[in-house]
């Protein structure tokens, strides 16, 4: 094993271990790294330790020798309303780097990786990927729901409401202390939930251990299983670059179209690929969401808190219903293929567990994930719209959009920054039939925070909800509903087109025919000839603006992200 091939050339690592408690038989056990972003960080983070030692203890049981690591993550909902979101996409490429560092400067023959959310399963799937040693992937589920079944992506919603005076700040202030009443990713299928499922349709956890509960118990028999597997795994050599092909990657996007999961998976998902030397970009989720059945009927565009999707039967009662449109030869972490998988699932007991915790809430398995035959929807949820405005595309979860902005004319009304946007929504200086653009807020604009408020501030609102539209080249949290746009590449600060619209300017947005473009000046309808001519004159006169970070990781990520359309990971 690598582990003890390093050993013979580096002297003192023996010493160095038994100098923090490690026996002399240890040192030639199977390493095994437990990778986690345990902290006192935010709700899906702070519970991991426990999963952390179980599972070293699980790998010790296995005859293995264990080492915990840790690199926390950021949380995206305290960092949004201020420019602490700018660190979130930039903190998913330094936790993989992270994990490269801590793998690589230390030999070790295998791997378990715990978290839960936004970034951090993201950060943990492209780590696997990079450094290639036989790996586990741990997720810590979901938070249960507050009273009445609220949840967290209300309250931007509740926020706006109170902004425009229509609720008090004593009822806001109820909202915000029972939204979170246990740890766990928030419990909405945005990014953590979406990544977490991510995760086992890729085949690289154990079957039916995506999204659990975080107060669950059976979540803790999970890593108790990952720790024994791994030491397994780590014997047979087998790899995660030589079971993770495209055909995983195509099963992931069929789950994703299945659950109507978060668009930020568009930046993830190729992002995971690079790692594991594939090239996907945001278009194979159009190609693969075309005409694909939409199942899951979890908030923010269903009715259910996320917790009730294990209750319904999770990953594998999805893939059960997908599974003609799935590749059920790929390889998986459990040595067996996905059918083989799904098969040994009906035999030991899963399902009926499920249905314990289902027949709790009233509800049959069906409410929460409908059959194939019956489907919420049958075009997935994600469009990739392209055009003068966005030649290399954006992306909109068109599922969560009103069927109002599917065709549409709008008058721009250009913003430079969130800041000013979600102020002149709040003050109502946005009129129905505009569309609200933020820009410079891309990667090298400054990091593709979310524009979440403002999208919420917009979606919340009666008279604008169906009838104007939000475009960014930022992006929008995994919770965000309504019309908004994002990732419009090329993005303002590469001089794209988004940074030459000015004011009623005339946007035409189609889904169904997948187009986002520029049709008219100043409320006038004009030739294609004429915008291009038109933008060509804008362009000479376009300034870039000054670099937002100097110096620092907001600087480095800026200068070396790749267009969002490919997975805005650093180069």
């Amino acid at each position: 094993m690598t582990s003890q091939d390093i050993r013979k050339i580096a002297p003192e690592i023996d010493p160095l271990r038994m100098g923090m408690g490690w026996k002399a038989e240890d040192l030639s056990k199977p390493q095994i790294i437990i990778e986690s972003t345990f902290g006192d960080s935010h709700p899906g983070s702070a519970h991991l330790l426990r999963f952390v030692d179980t599972a070293a203890d699980a790998v010790y049981q296995a005859g293995g020798k264990a080492a915990r690591y840790f690199a926390t993550d950021i949380c995206d909902g305290m960092a949004q309303g201020h420019d602490g979101i700018n660190y979130s996409l930039a903190s998913r490429d330094t936790i993989c780097n992270m994990i490269e560092i801590h793998a690589n400067a230390t030999p070790f023959d295998g791997g378990v990786f715990i978290s839960s959310c936004d970034k951090a399963v993201p950060s943990h799937l492209m780590g696997i990927g990079r450094i290639n040693i036989p790996s586990i992937l741990v997720t810590g589920g979901v938070m249960d729901a507050g009273p009445d079944l609220l949840t967290l992506e209300q309250i931007g919603m509740y926020h706006a409401m109170y902004e425009r005076g229509e609720i008090t700040e004593d009822k806001l202030t109820w909202y915000k202390h029972h939204a979170c009443p246990s740890c766990g990713a928030c419990s909405f299928m945005g990014t953590a939930s979406t990544m977490q499922i991510m995760g086992e349709a890729l085949g690289l956890m154990l079957p039916g251990s995506a999204l659990m509960p975080a107060t669950c118990e059976d979540l803790n028999q999970v890593a108790k299983q990952a720790g024994l597997r791994v030491v397994e795994l780590a014997k047979e050599g087998l790899l995660p670059r030589d079971m993770i092909t495209m055909r995983s990657f195509e099963n992931a996007i069929m789950v994703h179209a299945a659950i109507s999961g978060s668009s930020n998976s568009l930046l993830h998902i190729p992002a995971i690929a690079h790692e594991f030397g594939l090239e996907l970009d945001a278009e194979a989720f159009d190609r693969m969401h075309r005409d694909a059945h939409y199942l899951l009927d979890i908030r923010p565009t269903g009715k259910w808190p996320a917790q009730y999707f294990y209750y319904a039967g999770g990953v594998p009662r999805i893939m059960e219903e997908i599974k003609s449109m799935l590749h059920l030869d790929v390889m998986t972490v459990t040595g067996k293929t996905l059918g083989e998988n799904l098969e040994t699932l009906k035999q030991n007991g899963f399902y009926d567990r499920c249905e314990k915790y289902m027949a709790q809430t009233g509800l049959n398995h069906t409410d929460v994930i409908r059959p194939f035959d019956h489907p919420i929807g049958t075009n997935g949820s994600i469009a990739i719209l392209k055009g003068n405005l966005a030649p290399e595309g954006a992306e909109i979860k068109h599922s969560a959009a009103p069927k109002e902005m599917f065709e549409a004319i709008l008058k721009a009304k250009p913003f430079d920054s969130e800041e000013a946007a979600i102020d002149a929504v709040l003050k109502k200086k946005i009129r129905p039939g505009d569309a609200v653009f933020i820009r410079y807020e891309g990667p090298k604009g400054s990091g593709m925070p979310e524009m979440f408020y403002t999208g919420e501030a917009i979606s919340s609102d009666p008279e604008l909800s169906a009838s104007i539209a939000l475009i960014t080249d930022g992006r929008f949290s995994g919770a965000s509903k309504g019309p908004v746009i994002g990732h419009v590449s090329p993005e303002a600060a590469s001089g794209g087109p988004i940074a030459l619209i000015e004011e009623d300017d005339l946007i035409e947005i189609n889904i169904p025919k997948r187009i986002l473009q520029i049709i008219g000046i100043k409320g006038e309808c004009k030739t294609p000839a004429e915008i291009d001519q038109i933008l060509a004159e804008r362009k000479k006169n376009w300034q870039p603006k000054e670099p937002k970070y100097r110096s620092g990781v907001l600087k480095l990520f800026s200068e070396h992200a790749v267009s969002p359309m490919k997975g805005g990971y650093m180069k």
